[in-house]
């Protein structure tokens, strides 16, 4: 497809044309151009939200209030630092609702998933840039590093505690219980 041009597809494999937005893109002049040229917009959704710039969620807001069509925006709140990303907190600051998806993440101990923890070789890191796609190789610290996301509750967040340290500690003789008898 010509740059801008996508598809978006599901893991039920329905697939519809989507346009593909640049870091640069103006949204409020892409539908008024679209408009322009005789095209029909009933409504736009943004995925993956949370990496919009602050300007473009500014843009998305004047497509709801200038030319009155729904905007749906989807995406997570906060990075691998529980802090929020630039465009979930303009997304939040504007939005005329914000609903939490009934789509329940779970830690691996079972409880409720809230945060999100990247992972370079297996271990928790809580420093690095905010965005970086966990299917590319190298660019972390080691040209060969493995980077990974997890989702944690927050109290194995706060510990750094993901499912594979949790089990390297499980089985680690430093936490066996030592009774000082043989």
């Amino acid at each position: 497809p010509p740059p801008g041009h996508g598809r978006l597809s599901s893991r039920l494999g329905l697939v519809t044309e989507a346009v593909e937005a640049a870091d640069d893109m103006d949204f409020y002049a892409h539908v008024i151009g679209h408009l322009s040229s005789g095209g029909r917009v009933d409504y736009v959704i943004a995925d993956e939200a949370q990496f919009l710039a602050p300007e473009q969620v500014d843009q998305l807001a004047r497509v709801v209030d200038d030319l009155e069509l729904d905007v749906f925006a989807f995406g997570i709140t906060t990075d691998f630092r529980s802090k929020l990303f630039p465009g979930s907190q303009r997304l939040v600051e504007l939005a005329d609702r914000v609903e939490v998806l009934q789509v329940e993440a779970l830690c691996w101990c079972g409880a409720r998933a809230t945060h999100n923890a990247r992972t370079v070789d297996g271990r928790m890191v809580v420093e690095g840039a905010q965005v970086v796609v966990g299917d590319v190789v190298g660019d972390v610290d080691s040209p060969q590093a493995e980077v990974g996301y997890e989702v944690l509750c927050r109290r194995h967040h706060r510990r750094r505690q993901t499912s594979a340290t949790a089990r390297a500690a499980a089985l680690s003789p430093d936490v066996l219980p030592v009774d000082g008898t043989k």
